[in-house]
């Protein structure tokens, strides 16, 4: 249920092919465990199926007579493909998976074909579901399958039981009676402490039904007191007990689980419920032999299930904290405490080696390797050790001296188990199949001493062994084990009794093949011997391996690693070998191979690195196998006598593996010649020479790791005084890498102290330059030393910069693109931009008079960026060679100017946005001022604005005498001219808007102000989210602080002068409305809520409207424009008002019956729908009436306010009734011409869109479309039709 927890450390880590097994084809299912019982595996978010299935099958009446029914009655599962056969899936199926689950040798059996006879699809595997609720759907899914057969009634005669209801008049003596048929009973948990008792208040205590709460008596024919009561009338022979542990908390509108403590008996009499109790106690008793449990909260978790084996099937142990004497136990603490080591937390191989040898089998899952670690140490590894050690898996594979991977890799074992002498129990099956024979522990030596005067616990009754069940796993545990189950977040959830007087048959005990039909056990020894076969094969093929061996008379000593003596590649000699087998055979076997061998021969495991082979430990042990010695496919081995190759002395180990580095060297002029004479090829920093140019030369050279820098110093043959140089990857100089940032590269001198250093502790890997210089280097330009940095430029060949001009700014039609020209100017890394410019003038011949240029860059998507300062260099502007600006007329800022865009009123569009430069250190006042100017606007009343990331206007600048360097505000920000005075801090800006009513607007305010219409402002009418038209006119500004309340807000509004006519007793007569897009979006609620909390920001448009009585909206209640229809037309009647409460129930159903107690009507027959009126479209709105799980939220999934109506304030719904008005369809003219605008719209905008010859607006077609998600489906099984 909880997936992998290493799933991401693995994914992460990798696996290398040279530390784990390989897979030979596809491998076999994994063997029983030692309870000899098989699991189920888990689909995803099947554990609740799998707990219940289990319990059918270890209740032997109903898997007898589920396996009493032939093909003759059931079909066969051959034939369900074939036209008009009858097959009845879901029993033959359940025949299956019981017979495998009892007969095949397997840890798990698969519940695929299970559930796709249940016509699940892949997706219900992954959703869990409740396992009360699949209970009864499973069993209404058999009785229907198996309508017509024999096993017809078999549900009915083991689990239905039959309650008699009484009622008893006081007055008259009276008695009503009800009968009631169960197939199980649920047993109520918030409140009671016991299953006992809540079966007391079921059917024993009395109801009175008295003071208002008064009977009718048929006989008395009037109200009278009366006592009702329950009794169990008939009990079946399996009596199934569903627990209520999830509640609802009315106060906190939530779900909740039942943790408390809740206890059950093993076994109960049941005479006390019963109407008739004349019987023996054997027909009332009734024995505990399944538990279902379920761990986690009311919306998700795990079941698993505590099974009694009644037939005895499995092979019950005792848990293994329990299968120790104390004594034994005691002095093996004593052992423990005198041999093993401290433990040191901060050392992860101590933590695992403590952890792996602390478990009785001295072996630990890797998946549970983690969980553990945790318990001890109390922190994951990801959080402790990741980030130095890197991940789990990769640290013991790392650590292969100390650990081997057992099982097909899935366990973990030290190679070196630490002494004790108290014998362990035996080792697991799976650990002895793969592993060194020479390991496997003694099996009887567990039942060596015990203490003289401490008896062995004795093993439980034959009868009564119980097992934990959780999906694919199988333990042994005991009947104590039931008592922790009565509470907490892991608690029974289903318990199942069978009556004690029902015998199992002699024959029937250790004999899973009883009644279960021939041909099923054919199917399962056919599998069995199909699955051994796969296993022999498996195991064959998973045990050898490819080895590559390498003989030491091939290779030679070279550059710190083995490189092969003919300088071609050396693949080495492949041998196949059993990795069962032992080093000595091994080493026999290459004996064999190398009949001119002559003297020791030692086997060193080794690995190809970038720099030649290199070798790490030598298999000295001829007693260990392969497998044990961690030698697995594709390894590569040495063949030499361990001391030596070709007289050279070889230094093994991790320490000293060989590190392939570039070595560095200046090549000068006078160098090409004579170089070239030698033959030795060289490479330069950026590309051929020009002019017979200076460069770089570049050679690969190999050292050992353990070396130090001094050492590698002297084997490149350099004086003392050279220095040796490392490529500088970080700070500004990295930003400068060769043929970037101005045509230079940076490296850092290494200190004189890292001379000592070893090129591991330098962290020098792979592919790492080394530039070596000699004190004479620096005279020449190519290099240049600064402090510890030497920089070196790049060749001459890159030192260029492309000029393109365009006279008119970037832009243009197509006589500006004929005007464009390109030329290529000299440049360097130190030149100025000025003389770039002025180079580029003088070959382009622009010298017109009085026209100033300037180079800007251009970005990714052709956009000019601003200026350049022409007073910096190209390194120091940031420029690379190699790229292109463009010459542009307009002045380039200064060095301490900002070059700025600016636009009055909105956000600038493309174009159309003006350019000034100022001083950084200009404040915002002085900065406004010269956009002011620029423009030629004067005047107080003004403000700056930045653009937010949307490009759209933003939080304006308070700080009016600040400096726009403080403010971050650099070259290319975008500013807006803000007409109005800039607020206090604090302070918010809002329009405000009268909601005019279309009876009393012309007659109320007769004035000439501004006026817009609800929606389309360009439109002489709109409707109000699709209801009726609404004007809207504008009443001023108010300037109030976010900290204000609502009513206070209201309150501000009334003192505008174009409200002095508008007379409202008090401020709750007053609707406020926010508008976003010209459209009444919400109405701001709660009277005392800030504006802050109602979120509000400055230049919000708010909308006021006068009410006729008071209101005080809440959270969840919802202002809705309500229209009836008009019987036989596309019309509807003048649309009302309608307050709807969702804060209780928010479904459909609440809606419907809203709208019918304002109308008047039946709420059946009222059908609803929503109008889109950006769409002019209506969505109808239906009443979701499939069947919803327990375990799901069904008012979360039924919400309007959710998806896909989403429904808020001034939202329009249709209604039809449907008992005058058989017309279904919404849709009134005036929709079918606001679609046919739209068809039109879109029509001319793709048109545009083919002329245009671009794709810019398609984006926007699908803007509105929103993808609705589909309703949860319920917990269901489909049955064929057999009748």
């Amino acid at each position: 249920m909880f997936g992998n927890l290493f799933e991401e450390e693995e994914d992460e880590g990798g696996s290398s092919s040279t530390h784990l097994p390989p897979k030979g084809g596809d491998e076999p299912p994994p063997a029983r465990g030692r309870s000899d019982l098989c699991g189920i595996k888990n689909q995803g978010g099947t554990c609740y199926l799998n707990s219940l299935l289990q319990t059918l099958l270890f209740t032997p009446e109903f898997r007898e007579e589920l396996f009493s029914l032939g093909p003759d009655e059931l079909g066969c599962l051959e034939d369900k493909e074939k036209p008009g056969a009858k097959v009845r899936l879901i029993p033959l199926e359940l025949q299956r998976l019981f017979a495998r689950l009892l007969l095949v040798d397997q840890q798990s059996a698969s519940t695929a074909n299970l559930t796709d006879s249940f016509g699940w699809n892949s997706s219900e595997g992954t959703n869990q579901h409740d396992v009360q609720e699949l209970n009864r759907i499973l069993f209404s899914a058999l009785e229907h399958s198996l309508v017509g057969t024999s096993g017809s009634t078999f549900i009915h005669r083991l689990y239905h039981g039959t309650i008699v209801n009484s009622i008893v008049c006081k007055e008259c003596g009276n008695v009503s009676q009800r009968q009631e048929d169960f197939l199980d009973l649920t047993a109520c948990v918030c409140g009671v402490l016991s299953l006992e008792e809540a079966l007391w208040n079921m059917f024993v205590e009395e109801e009175l039904f008295e003071g208002n709460n008064l009977y009718c008596c048929a006989q008395c024919d009037r109200l009278v007191t009366a006592a009702k009561s329950a009794k169990l009338q008939k009990l079946p022979p399996f009596l199934t007990m569903s627990l209520l542990r999830f509640s609802f908390d009315f106060a906190k509108c939530e779900r909740y689980k039942e943790t408390g403590r809740y206890s059950f008996p093993l076994t109960f009499n049941l005479r006390p419920f019963c109407e008739q109790t004349n019987g023996d106690d054997s027909d009332y008793t009734y024995d505990l032999f399944s538990v279902i449990i379920h761990k986690g909260g009311c919306y998700g978790g795990h079941y698993h299930v505590y099974i009694r084996d009644i037939d005895q099937l499995g092979r019950w142990e005792p848990p293994e904290e329990d299968c120790k004497p104390k004594t034994q136990r005691k002095v093996k603490e004593e052992v423990k405490e005198a041999f093993e080591p401290k433990l040191q937390e901060d050392d992860p191989l101590s933590v695992l080696t403590t952890i792996i040898a602390q478990e009785p089998s001295k072996t630990v899952l890797v998946d549970q390797l983690g969980q553990k670690l945790m318990n001890m140490i109390g922190s994951s590894w990801s959080k402790k050790f990741r980030k130095p050690y890197g991940p789990i898996g990769k640290f013991l594979q790392s650590h292969n001296d100390v650990f081997m991977l057992v099982s097909n890799a899935t366990r973990v074992a030290l190679k070196t188990n630490l002494p004790s002498p108290v014998t362990e129990p035996p080792v697991p099956t799976e650990l002895t199949t793969n592993s060194d024979p020479s390991t496997a522990s003694d099996p009887g030596a567990a039942e060596q001493q015990q203490g003289s005067d401490q008896k062995p616990e004795p093993e439980p009754e034959q009868g009564s062994h119980w097992f934990d069940l959780n999906d694919s796993a199988v333990t042994s545990i005991r009947e104590s084990d039931i008592e922790k189950q009565f509470q907490g977040k892991e608690s029974a959830y289903m318990l199942f009794y069978r009556k004690t007087q029902l015998q199992r048959p002699s024959e029937a005990l250790n004999n899973p093949q009883y009644k279960v039909p021939f041909h099923l056990v054919q199917k399962a020894q056919e599998e069995n011997i199909k699955v051994q076969e796969m296993r022999q094969k498996f195991e064959a093929t998973n045990n050898t391996v490819e080895l590559r061996l390498h003989l030491a008379p091939c290779y030679r000593l070279d550059n710190g690693a083995l490189q092969p003596a003919d300088k071609e590649p050396n693949e080495g000699t492949t041998l196949s070998f059993d990795r069962r087998q032992t080093v000595g055979v091994l080493r026999l076997t290459i004996y064999q191979m190398q009949e001119l061998w002559e003297g020791d021969m030692a086997l060193t495991v080794a690995k190809s690195l970038p720099a030649g082979l290199h070798l790490y430990n030598t298999l000295t042990d001829d007693n260990v196998s392969l497998y044990s010695a961690g030698i697995y496919t594709n390894s590569d081995l040495f063949v030499w006598n361990g001391r030596e190759v070709c007289g050279a002395a070889i230094l093994t180990g991790a320490e000293w593996e060989p590190v392939l580095l570039t070595v560095v060297r200046p090549f000068l002029d006078e160098d090409v010649e004579q170089e070239a004479r030698n033959g030795v090829e060289y490479k330069e920093s950026g590309g051929g020479f020009e002019n017979g140019g200076p460069g770089l030369k570049r050679e690969a050279r190999g050292f050992a790791g353990g070396v130090t820098l001094g050492e590698v110093k002297e084997a490149l043959g350099e004086p003392k005084e050279s220095l040796l140089c490392q490529e500088h990857k970080g700070g500004k100089i990295g930003e400068q890498g060769a043929g970037e940032g101005g045509g230079a590269s940076g490296w850092r001198v290494f200190p004189p102290d890292d001379m000592q250093r070893t090129l591991k502790e330098l962290s020098l890997k792979d592919g790492d330059a080394l530039l070596v210089l000699e004190p004479q280097s620096f005279d020449s330009s190519v290099f240049s030393l600064n402090g510890d940095v030497v920089t070196v430029t790049t060749p001459s060949d890159c030192r260029w910069l492309q000029v393109e001009f365009q006279p008119h700014g970037g832009g243009g039609g197509e006589g500006e693109v004929e005007e464009r020209r390109k030329i290529k100017v000299p440049a360097t890394g130190n030149m100025l931009l000025g003389e770039v410019k002025q180079r580029a003038m003088e070959e382009l011949q622009q010298k017109a008079p009085g026209a100033n240029y300037c180079l800007r860059q251009v970005d990714c998507t052709g956009k000019l960026l601003p200026p350049v300062c022409e007073e910096l260099s190209v390194r120091d502007a940031g420029v690379r060679l190699m790229t292109t600006l463009t010459l542009c007329l307009g002045n380039a800022p200064k060095a301490s100017q900002l070059f700025l865009h600016f636009s009055v009123g909105a956000a600038p569009s493309t174009g159309m946005e003006m350019d000034i430069i100022v001083e950084e250190t200009s404040t915002v006042k002085e900065c406004l001022k010269s956009m002011l100017d620029a423009v030629g606007l004067d005047g107080t009343c003004w403000h700056l604005r930045r653009l937010d990331w949307c490009e759209e206007v933003g939080e304006p600048l308070m700080e009016e005498d600040a400096s726009l360097s403080e403010l971050k505000i650099s070259s290319g920000d975008s500013l807006v001219v803000t007409e109005g005075q800039l607020p206090p801090k604090g302070f918010l800006n809002l329009s405000m808007w009268l909601y005019l009513d279309p009876q009393n607007a012309e007659t109320d305010f007769k004035h000439t102000d501004t006026v817009k219409t609800a929606g389309e402002t360009q439109s002489p009418s709109a409707p109000l989210c699709g209801g009726s038209t609404v004007e809207l006119r504008s009443v001023g500004q108010v300037e109030i602080s976010d900290e204000v309340t609502l009513e206070d807000l209201k309150t501000q509004v009334l003192t505008l002068p174009a409200l002095q006519n508008m007379f409202v007793p008090t401020t709750a007569f007053m609707r406020v409305w926010q508008l976003e897009g010209g459209r009444l979006a919400r109405i701001l609620r709660g009277q005392q809520l800030t504006l802050r909390k109602l979120k509000l920001s400055s230049g919000t448009d708010l909308c006021v409207q006068q009410l006729l009585k008071e209101e005080d909206l809440g959270p969840k209640e919802v202002l809705l424009t309500v229209k009836m229809g008009v019987p036989g037309e596309r019309s509807f009647y003048t649309p009302e008002e309608l307050l709807w409460d969702a804060s209780r129930d928010s479904s459909p159903r609440s809606l419907r019956t809203c709208l019918a107690a304002h109308y008047g009507l039946s709420p059946d027959s009222l059908l609803l729908a929503k109008h889109q009126p950006d769409k002019h479209i209506w969505e109808e709105i239906s009443n979701w009436n499939q069947q919803v799980s327990k375990k799901k939220k069904k008012k979360r999934t039924e919400s309007l306010l959710g998806a896909p109506f989403h429904l808020k304030d001034g939202d329009t719904i249709g209604i039809k009734n449907l008992l005058i008005d058989n017309n279904r369809d919404f849709v009134t003219l005036e929709d079918k011409q606001g679609q046919q605008r739209l068809r039109e719209q879109a029509e001319q905008r793709r048109k545009g869109e083919k002329a245009a010859g671009s794709d810019v607006t398609a984006p926007q077609k699908n803007a509105g479309q929103t993808k609705s998600r589909k309703p949860e489906v319920a917990l269901s099984i489909n049955v064929g039709e057999f009748r």
